[in-house]
C-alpha cells in the first residue's frame, strides 16, 4: 500500500468512528433512551473485555503464540476471584499474583 492509501484508510476509519459515536451522542444525546436499550448497553463491557483478553491468554506473544499454563492459571484465578468476590480489583490482583508467582516459580 502507498502512503496515500494508508492515510485515506485512516481518514475513512476516523470518519466512520465519528459517525458511529455521533449517532448516539449527537442525535440521541438529549433524549432519554428506551429501557431495553439501556439494559443492553450495560452489558457491552462484559462482552468486549473477554474478547480482547481471550486471545492474549490462549495465544500470548511472549511465548511465540503457544498456550502457556502459567497464563491460563492466572486467567482462571482472576475469573474465579472475580466471580466469587465480584470485585474487579481483587480479580486483577489475583491474576497478577498468579501470573508473576507462576513465572517466578517456572523460571
Amino acid at each position: 500500500m502507498s502512503d496515500a492509501q494508508i492515510w485515506a484508510l485512516i481518514g475513512c476509519m476516523a470518519v466512520g468512528t465519528f459517525l458511529i459515536r455521533f449517532s448516539f451522542l449527537g442525535l440521541v444525546g438529549d433524549r432519554p433512551l428506551p429501557g431495553w436499550l439501556l439494559r443492553l448497553l450495560r452489558y457491552t463491557p462484559v462482552a468486549v473485555i473477554p474478547a480482547i483478553v481471550a486471545p492474549l491468554v490462549a495465544f500470548p506473544a511472549a511465548t511465540g503464540g503457544e498456550t502457556d499454563p502459567v497464563r491460563l492459571a492466572a486467567a482462571v484465578a482472576a475469573l474465579a476471584v472475580g466471580a466469587w468476590r465480584r470485585d474487579v480489583i481483587l480479580a486483577v490482583g489475583a491474576g497478577a499474583l498468579m501470573l508473576y508467582g507462576g513465572l517466578w516459580i517456572m523460571g
